[in-house]
């Protein structure tokens, strides 16, 4: 069973890593066993998604609905195989109610044993002006998702923003967030990935640049770490690592979808391709 660290903690320890010279893992676990897999692997956080339930049940990401029940749900089974990493709860800002006290939210994660946050389910990846607008006039838009960042960083709980452009950067920078995860899209590889809509690694790796350069020109002491689309294996984030100034990588697909598949497929045709003993 592992413990609950406080944010000071986790921004020392990933600086560490840095200081190091290697890259910020943050690893995606829906089940205790991709946490425990993580964790010994070297995974500096450990991100609960509730849509990490569609992956390991062999599915596209996909949102699901009461997605902080579900996420609040998974915490027992990987705080029981976690150790010594921090876990770092995917909370829905605008899940339903809407006038829902933004850090009583928060709060119930920490109390639950989270040592920190992100904003997913993000609605971020939506640029259409009137969507956006629409939202923002019925208290759903980005700018909750903003908010919940801003009230978690006034409880000094370690905060992750996921963001998609330049300007949403900025806000969440302003926000005072601690780590910004410029998202490249929906993850591309294995089975299931979003392959026919993902960019090419060169256009990702710019634009994950360009959202750096937003947020340090508001603060040049936030971690950025990359996340999605193309950027789906090692050699891609080592493509990113030259292309960029992302300190490190969040896999959801990439670490508990794409190898479980590999590895499930392989040992199998590695077991079928064993003769039987000739019988006479």
């Amino acid at each position: 069973m592992g413990r609950r660290f406080t944010r000071q903690e986790i921004l020392a320890r990933l600086k560490r890593t840095t200081a190091d010279g290697k890259p910020i893992i943050a690893a995606g676990s829906s089940a205790g066993i991709n946490a425990k897999c993580a964790e010994l692997g070297g995974a500096d956080l450990i991100m609960v998604y509730s849509s990490g339930r569609a992956r390991i049940r062999g599915f596209q990401t996909t949102l699901v609905e009461n997605s902080n029940a579900v996420t609040l749900e998974m915490f027992e089974e990987i705080d029981a195989v976690v150790k010594d990493t921090p876990i770092i709860a995917g909370i829905e800002a605008i899940e339903p109610p809407r006038d829902r006290d933004l850090s009583d939210l928060v709060k119930r994660f920490i109390d639950t044993g989270f040592s920190g946050i992100i904003n997913f389910p993000t609605y971020g990846f939506f640029n259409d002006e009137s969507w956006r607008s629409s939202r923002e006039a019925e208290g759903t838009g980005f700018s909750r998702e903003v908010d919940m960042i801003r009230a978690a960083r006034t409880m000094d709980v370690f905060t992750m923003a996921y963001v998609f452009f330049p300007e949403d950067a900025r806000a969440m920078a302003e926000a005072g967030v601690d780590c910004m995860v410029p998202h490249a899209g929906g993850t591309s590889g294995g089975l299931v990935g979003f392959d026919s809509i993902a960019v090419p690694l060169e256009e990702a790796a710019a634009g994950v640049q360009e959202i750096i350069e937003v947020t340090r020109s508001v603060d040049p002491d936030i971690i950025c770490i990359a996340h999605g689309g193309p950027i789906e294996g090692p050699e891609a984030t080592r493509y990113l690592y030259e292309h960029s100034d992302a300190a490190g990588f969040v896999g959801a697909s990439s670490i508990e979808r794409i190898p479980v598949e590999r590895a499930v497929m392989g040992i199998v045709e590695e077991f079928k391709s064993i003769p039987l003993k000739r019988r006479g």
